[in-house]
């Protein structure tokens, strides 16, 4: 009986990959801190959902309003940067740099993260949106412009942003009203104007931001560490500007971001799968009865591949006789022949110039077979190795009446380190 083994390399359980956003740059005394955290993990149940899923927990608006932000994939920090009037501001004031007014990074950001061995990645982040909950020195009907009206605001109340902005849910008194902002991408200068005079101390209790986040596709990233940074000026002409009259407490806003990566590559091969026995299409019946020399010798051996990482596979022989290919070796004739070795993956797994992999050969020094990479999460699908020796090597090795054994071990590797 013809045989040989294979062993599989099985990769499994998760291999987790970092991303950190990290700059080299210093951050200032007293900047505010806060870090962004996402996870990507497949998810069996929904193999074609291959994005990171934001883990960090909500504060601010979205906190308070969880519907709105889920329907504009919206995500909301509060950051802990009061900010307090260093002047009365005018009624009526021409220049928006003199009231209330937020310029904010609202357009795409593009940050660049580094792995220690893999090529860099860019994350995309735009500010969405900024919210403040303000307090006035005196309640509204104390500031009237001397014509008995006691509208603090232009246009009505706080929660009816300033254009291009848009206003979402609020809700105030006649000391102080809390409402936030959306800003589109592009929006510049979103202002305020004050009906009449508001002297010090006028305040912003709060500093809300609502941010959108786009990250790589998770499936051509390796797993491991990617960090980087990014830092946000506070104060007037930077990144978050509140214009000339608020002064913001804290003028640096440190962003890092985490973002975990947990791949899976696991190859099951069926019980008794690693003994692979080479037999004619039909089987032996028709040369044990009828003397009918065999073609082909052949075996399909299935298994099934669960990946959502780039791989490789490479092979390992025990005979080889041009350092290409596997053999097979007759230990009392000293005859081997080659083992042609070849590969079928599922749907869903292509190599790198996008094709499909219908028996691919294995090779010894591993071309062709030097990335294999997932369009969507593959979850226990199924794939075939081949193993056949050649019509022209069969002739020789069946002989009559010489009882002849070939073997011999090849060891397949799916490897994830790419």
């Amino acid at each position: 009986m013809k045989f040989f083994r294979v062993l599989p390399k099985r990769l499994g359980g998760s291999a987790a990959c970092f991303f950190s956003l990290a700059m080299l740059l210093p951050a200032s005394v007293g900047a505010v801190t806060q870090q962004i955290s996402a996870t990507f993990r497949p998810d069996p149940t929904n193999p074609q959902y291959n994005e990171f899923i934001n883990k960090t927990p909500n504060s601010g608006f979205c906190l308070d309003n969880p519907s709105q932000c889920r329907e504009a994939n919206l995500f909301s920090l509060r950051l802990p940067i009061p900010s307090h009037s260093i002047a009365t501001i005018q009624g009526l004031h021409s220049n928006p740099r003199q009231g209330a007014m937020f310029n904010i990074p609202s357009d795409w950001q593009d940050i660049v993260v580094t792995h220690p061995t893999a090529p860099p990645q860019v994350v995309k982040f735009r500010v969405a949106g900024m919210g403040v909950a303000y307090m006035l020195p005196l309640p509204a009907p104390e500031l009237t412009d001397g014509a008995g009206h006691n509208f603090v605001w232009e246009h009505g109340i706080w929660m009816h942003a300033g254009p291009p902005c848009t206003g979402l849910d609020g809700a105030g008194d006649d000391i102080g009203f809390n409402s936030f902002w959306r800003h589109p991408v592009g929006a510049g200068v979103c202002a305020k104007r004050a009906l009449v005079n508001i002297p010090q101390p006028f305040r912003y209790l709060t500093f809300d931001i609502t941010y959108e986040l786009t990250t790589p596709n998770p499936l051509q990233m390796v797993a491991g560490q990617y960090t980087g940074q990014h830092v946000f000026q506070v104060g007037p002409h930077k990144d978050f500007d509140l214009g000339d009259i608020m002064q913001p407490e804290d003028n640096v806003i440190v962003l890092d971001f985490v973002l975990d990566v947990e791949h899976i590559l696991k190859v099951e091969i069926p019980p008794g799968g690693n003994r692979v026995e080479l037999e004619p299409q039909n089987g032996w019946q028709s040369w044990l009865q009828q003397g009918l020399k065999p073609t082909r010798l052949f075996r399909d051996q299935t298994f099934s591949i669960s990946t959502s990482s780039r791989f490789k596979m490479n092979l390992e022989c025990q005979y080889s006789q041009d350092s290409k290919t596997c053999s097979l070796y007759e230990p009392r004739s000293g005859h081997g022949v080659p083992l042609l070795v070849s590969v079928s993956l599922p749907h869903g797994l292509t190599d790198a110039d996008g094709q499909t992999i219908n028996r691919r050969r294995l090779l010894l020094d591993g071309s062709g077979t030097e990335l294999f990479q997932p369009g969507i999460y593959v979850d226990r699908k199924p794939g075939t190795l081949h193993f056949e020796i050649a019509q022209n090597e069969v002739a020789e090795m069946i002989k009559p009446r010489q009882l002849r054994h070939y073997s011999g071990q090849v060891t397949i590797i799916w490897d994830s380190e790419v």
